[in-house]
């Protein structure tokens, strides 16, 4: 089932900076997203969410289970933005607010989309930290974010992205801020929520050695263009475009590397 579907995305700030993207996202499955800064990876998935700059200009389509939302405005996009799609951010203590405890932070959204108030929102905010694994989860919804390492306040946030259920996770360089132990448990959660909730996630990271851990397709994005895309075992195996060759060339103990310097 096609959860997300992007067809020849065009976004202008100034110039063109993403030039006809098109991307399927199904259920269940995490799409790898991957390219330098600037390559328009992070631009496309803001389209999704309908947080790009005022003055960009966008074309093309992006339909959510067959609702077309590009172009939707403040309004519609309020509604779609933290019930059908939601977003994790690379650092967390941004897109945690540090004066508001968790339990609020939470629940704010449930107010909003699903009328969810007092104990059936506090009963539904326990369940998301347990389901994130963060420790003592009735806890900590009276603590604030500093309280937190960076791992557990990367889990609050995307049990903050889950609260209400939505069909798209979009998640830009959720483990780039963490240490590589911390990183993996990440990793981990990202692969068992998409598969136990039918989660269509779109991981955005300039790191293929990410997406060599739990992406089930990966498209290579340069130049607001995508060059490739495949399923992960294809392209890490036998990639056909330069670009990708030189992006898995530059992983450590890369067997391309390895070629190269023989």
């Amino acid at each position: 089932m096609t959860a997300l579907s992007i067809r020849d995305l065009t976004i202008e700030i100034g110039r063109p900076l993403v030039r006809g993207v098109s991307l399927d996202l199904e259920a269940g499955r995490i799409h790898g997203l991957a390219g330098e800064s600037g390559s328009g990876k992070t631009l496309t998935s803001l389209a999704v969410l309908g947080l790009l700059p005022r003055q960009a200009k966008t074309g093309g389509s992006i339909a959510l289970a067959g609702d077309e939302i590009l172009g939707l405005g403040r309004r519609g996009m309020n509604r779609v933005r933290g019930k059908r799609v939601a977003m994790v951010f690379q650092d967390p203590s941004a897109s945690l607010h540090p004066q508001l405890p968790v339990g609020r932070q939470l629940t704010d959204h449930m107010r909003v989309h699903l009328g969810l108030r007092g104990a059936a929102a506090r009963a539904r905010a326990v369940e998301l930290l347990e389901t994130v694994q963060v420790p003592n989860p009735t806890e900590a919804l009276k603590r604030y974010p500093h309280q937190f390492s960076g791992g557990q306040r990367q889990r609050i946030a995307i049990a903050c992205a889950l609260a209400c259920d939505p069909e798209v996770l979009l998640a830009d360089e959720p483990t780039t801020a963490l240490d590589v132990t911390v990183q993996a448990g990440i990793l981990q959660l990202l692969r068992d929520l998409a598969v136990e909730r039918r989660l269509a996630v779109l991981l955005v990271t300039h790191d293929l050695g990410v997406m060599s851990a739990i992406a089930d397709e990966v498209a290579v994005m340069k130049d607001g263009l995508i060059v490739e895309k495949a399923d992960r075992e294809t392209l890490f195996r036998d990639p056909q475009h330069e670009y990708t060759r030189m992006l898995l060339a530059a992983l450590p103990g890369s067997r391309i590397e390895e070629d190269a310097d023989e």
